[in-house]
Parts: C-alpha cells; sequence; structure tokens
C-alpha cells in the first residue's frame, strides 16, 4: 500500500504540536503489536482524536486507519486527505461496506482505528459501546487494544469553539492491555470488559492529568471531579434532543426535495434528463 500522503500529514502534525508546545505523556505504547492486525478501541472527547489515538501507534511503527463516518470523506478539503491516509469510510445506512473494508484490512495486517461510542462523550466519561469492534477482532483474529485520551477536548469538541491554536495544553494517550476474544465467547460480555477497561484508562489519565482547570474552564472537566461539564445522564438527554432535531431536518430537507420533484411536469424531467 502506497504511503504519499500519510507520513507527510504526521510530520505536519508534529510540527504544529512543537509550535503550539503541546505536551505528551504516552504510556503502554508497547501493548500495540509491532505486526498483523489489531482493533484500537478509543475513547472519543474532541474532534481531533483520531490525530491522537493515532500518535499512540507511532513507537509501535504502525499507522492506524481510522473508520469515520462518509461526511468527512465528502468534504472537499479532509475528505482528498482520509483517502490518501486509507481511513475507512462508514455510511451509517450502508453499514456492511465499512465493516467488510476493516475486516480486509484487518487481515492485511493493518491496526483499524475504531470510536466505539459512535460520538463525542459532551460528560468526558465512556458512553455506552456497541459489540462492533469485538466482533470485528473474532472475525479477523486480531486483538483488541483499549486506549484513554485525556487533553484534546481542550482544543475543540462538541459545543465548543475551536481553539486550535491554544498553547500548552497537555495531551494523555494511555494504551491499555489487549483483549483477545475468539469465537463462542460472550461478546456482550467482552464488550463490557472492554468498556471498564477503557473508563479505567481514561479516569487514571483525568486524575494525573497535570493542569487543573480555573474555575471559568471547568467546563472540560468531568463532573465526578468538580467540573461543569454535563453528567452522562444529562449528556445522554442532550444526545437525544440533537438526534430529534437532527431527524427532523433530515424529514424537511427530504420533504423540500418532494415538494420540488412534484413542482417540475413530467415532460420538463425527461428534457432535463436528455441534456
Amino acid at each position: 500500500m502506497s504511503e504519499y500522503v500519510y507520513p507527510p500529514v504526521i510530520k505536519a502534525a508534529k510540527g504544529m504540536f512543537r509550535l503550539l508546545n503541546i505536551t505528551f505523556r504516552l504510556e503502554g505504547t508497547d501493548r500495540i503489536p509491532a505486526t498483523g492486525g489489531a482493533v484500537l478501541v478509543s475513547n472519543h472527547v474532541s474532534y481531533l482524536d483520531f490525530i491522537f489515538a493515532g500518535l499512540g501507534a507511532h513507537p509501535a511503527g504502525r499507522l492506524v486507519r481510522f473508520m469515520a463516518k462518509k461526511e468527512i470523506f465528502d468534504n472537499k478539503i479532509a475528505g482528498p486527505l482520509m483517502r490518501g491516509m486509507h481511513h475507512i469510510p462508514v455510511d451509517r445506512n450502508a453499514g456492511a461496506s465499512s465493516y467488510a473494508a476493516a475486516l480486509k484490512a484487518l487481515r492485511g495486517g493493518e491496526v483499524i482505528g475504531v470510536f466505539a461510542e459512535a460520538t463525542i462523550s459532551r460528560s468526558f466519561t465512556v458512553k455506552e459501546i456497541k459489540s462492533g469492534a469485538v466482533r470485528m477482532a473474532v472475525a479477523a483474529n486480531v486483538p483488541l487494544v483499549p486506549v484513554a485520551l485525556w487533553g484534546p477536548q481542550r482544543l475543540w469538541t462538541k459545543g465548543r469553539k475551536r481553539r486550535l491554536l491554544q498553547r500548552g495544553v497537555p495531551v494523555t494517550i494511555l494504551v491499555g492491555e489487549p483483549l483477545y476474544p475468539k469465537r463462542g465467547d460472550d461478546y456482550e460480555a467482552v464488550t463490557a470488559e472492554l468498556h471498564a477497561r477503557m473508563s479505567e484508562l481514561l479516569e487514571k489519565a483525568q486524575r494525573e492529568y497535570p493542569d487543573t482547570p480555573a474555575p471559568e474552564e471547568s467546563w472540560w472537566q468531568p463532573a465526578y471531579l468538580g467540573g461543569s461539564a454535563p453528567t452522562p445522564e444529562e449528556a445522554a438527554k442532550l444526545d437525544a434532543e440533537e438526534a430529534q432535531a437532527r431527524a427532523a431536518a433530515r424529514a424537511a430537507r427530504e420533504a423540500a426535495k418532494a415538494e420540488q420533484a412534484a413542482k417540475i411536469p413530467p415532460t420538463a424531467a425527461v428534457e432535463d434528463a436528455k441534456e
């Protein structure tokens, strides 16, 4: 597989980190296999997580292929970069093709990155995760590697303005002990164990983080540590409201399209198709 895009992107990102004096704490990177396939499962606190989760695999000499929503690939700037780095688009209306592409990559010895929470956690705790990552690891006969990220939420997260040029932000990347699920296992039980390991890693990262937020910055600290981030229950309610709003907007767009189509006379539609 040609790598004309990924290495320059990594080099540019590391240069930016140095300019912004972003400091890193990396632990457990030796737990990422140096060869062969693996499913790297990270928590999700920011829009930049794929950069930092991928950084955790660099000491092992691995490039992580992340599964990311299709809309990112449709972006005229991000799209070519994502395709050039051989990340995998996920179309939620056609998930089978994404799953097949990930399995093929895993069986070819690639590391696949998954954000099993699907969306950013507003509470900065690990949300409920599905068993898809476990099933993928079993199907490809590869290990599951839990990862916890902390710090990137201060740069760009859901509901907050981007602060990409903020200087001196510490970023913690902790890699946990791999799991080795196999056929015949209780996938839900393995998923629960994966969730527990991710939560333990994240709590460790949060409790040992070198910065404490000022009162006006307490939004980036989870509620259980005294921050003003939503509790998991409050975050779930906000997520549900957002999902409802998106569904309503989508329905309105579809209705507008249908109304517009109904206004076009059949003969005009045929002529437009000929042109």
